[in-house]
Parts: structure tokens; C-alpha cells; sequence
């Protein structure tokens, strides 16, 4: 695996958060944003490269804390069973065993979608935007092995085509939290020490294991999920590991390779 030097310079955020998962007596609480008079801002996030093939990224800093506990307060109360989608229709299952919520589109959530956008170079429109998506998960709840681009047309044709890119982000993590990584099997291990110092990938892992990293307040992973003939790359197989003690709430980012339908993303707040 390719490593690269940091591409941009990070500006340290806050601490934070929250209360949707249950929180340990150490956890910081952060108020909600005012959205009376909220400005969009974007953090001067660090990126690290951990794969050129297929493009994997890590993202320190990449959501603030006062956005965090926004969007905890946010979705609080909104969220069930987490579905899979199978066929033309989406089931529970027993591979995902977390709860899920579509994120409201108010000023908050709208920042951070730009910023997503932004970070995939500006010529992405709004309209190619997945809704925002948070997953809760508690002790020993997990999301087995899957992709996220479809192999079915039944979730691509007239639906915005498949997904070219994923953003997993770190919302709250509880601290006593163990387990709940994000692992990629099929990619290459690091190769500097740095990676597991700095509490990035799990080192404790067997390394024929592919890649895990840490549950991380505020980080995230970005991929993409196309080889440039459009297929899925299967390179991209990745799974949320089981939590076994604490909790995790993440926000799952996807973009498609076309507008999605009118109504889909849901009208500004």
C-alpha cells in the first residue's frame, strides 16, 4: 500500500458530545448550534492517504463537535432498525443489527454537504447527494461484510445510478467503547508505526485482516466505490465490527454517479 505525506493541515476542533448513545460520566457535552445566527464553516480538516487503489482517504477533524451534538440533537428519537437493501425493496436483516435516521436538510446538515461535496473537487452537483445518513450501534451490534455500490439495476436506473464515492464519518463515540471498528479486508496493511500511535488503524488486528480503524469522534474514511469503467470495485468490501462495550453513532455520506429524483433528498429546513 501506498502511503502518502498529510495533504492538508488540520485546525484542531473542539471536544464533545452527546446523547443518543449512552455516554460514560467523562463524555463532554457540547449545546446544539443556534441557528439563528449559524454561519457555515468548514474546519481545515487533515487528510491522510491510505490507498491510491482504490482511493481510501482518512479525514481528521472532518466534523466538528458543535456539529456533532447538532446532529445527536438533531435525529434524537428518530431512529429504527436499520434495513438492508435486497431486491427492490429494503428488509431487516440479521448482517445489520444497527438503528439508522435520515439526517433533516436544516442549515447544519446542508454545511456539511457542501463540504463533502467541496472535498470531491466542486464539480459535483447538490442534486447527486445521497440524504444524510446516521447509524446507532450498541454492544454487539454490527454491519457484516457488504459494498456499497449495488450489483442490482433495480437501485440504480432512474435512481441517481450507482454510488461513486462514500464518506463514513464518527459522530459520537462512547468512552467506553470497545470494538465497533470500520474494516476493510482486501486492503494492504500500513506500513508506518505512526498509523497505529496515533490510534488510526487497530494494530491488535491480525494484519491477513486487511485494514480496521478505530472508531474516532469526528474522522472519517472516504472512498470510492467505481473502477473507471464503472463497475464496483470489490476492493471496497468493508464491514462495522461488532461493538462490545459502549456505543457508536456514525453518518454515512454517499454520492451517485447521477441526479437523484425530484423529492429524494428531501426539502431544506
Amino acid at each position: 500500500m501506498a502511503l502518502l505525506k498529510p495533504l492538508l493541515t488540520a485546525l484542531s476542533a473542539f471536544a464533545l458530545i452527546s446523547a443518543s448513545v449512552s455516554t460514560s460520566p467523562g463524555d463532554e457535552l457540547q449545546k446544539p448550534i443556534n441557528l439563528s445566527n449559524y454561519v457555515c464553516e468548514h474546519p481545515a480538516y487533515k487528510v491522510l492517504m491510505v490507498s491510491k487503489s482504490p482511493l481510501v482517504i482518512y479525514i481528521k477533524d472532518f466534523i466538528t463537535p458543535p456539529e456533532r451534538a447538532h446532529l445527536l440533537n438533531l435525529t434524537e428519537k428518530t431512529f429504527t432498525r436499520s434495513g438492508v437493501t435486497s431486491g427492490k425493496s429494503k428488509s431487516h436483516h440479521s448482517v445489520r443489527t444497527s438503528q439508522s435516521t435520515t439526517a433533516p436538510r436544516d442549515a447544519v446538515v446542508r454545511c456539511i454537504e457542501s463540504r463533502a461535496l467541496a472535498f470531491q473537487g466542486y464539480d459535483t452537483p447538490e442534486t447527486h447527494l445521497e440524504p444524510l445518513q446516521l447509524v446507532k450501534y450498541g454492544p454487539s451490534e454490527r454491519y457484516h461484510f457488504h459494498t456499497d455500490w449495488f450489483t442490482s439495476s433495480s437501485h440504480t436506473q432512474g435512481l441517481g445510478g450507482n454510488r461513486v464515492s462514500s464518506f463514513f464519518a464518527y459522530v459520537h463515540v462512547a468512552n467506553d467503547t470497545m470494538g465497533g471498528g470500520t474494516n476493510f479486508p482486501r486492503l494492504d496493511a500500513p506500513a508506518n508505526d505512526k498509523w497505529c500511535q496515533e490510534g488510526i488503524v487497530d494494530c491488535d488486528d491480525e494484519w491477513e485482516n486487511g485494514v480496521t480503524f478505530r472508531p474516532v469522534e469526528g474522522n472519517a474514511i472516504y472512498w470510492e466505490n467505481l473502477l473507471p469503467d464503472g463497475r464496483g470495485d470489490e476492493r471496497t468490501l468493508h464491514a462495522g465490527l461488532p461493538v462490545f462495550s459502549g456505543g457508536k453513532v456514525g453518518m454515512n455520506i454517499w454520492t451517485r454517479q447521477e441526479p437523484l429524483p425530484e423529492g429524494v433528498r428531501g426539502d431544506d429546513l
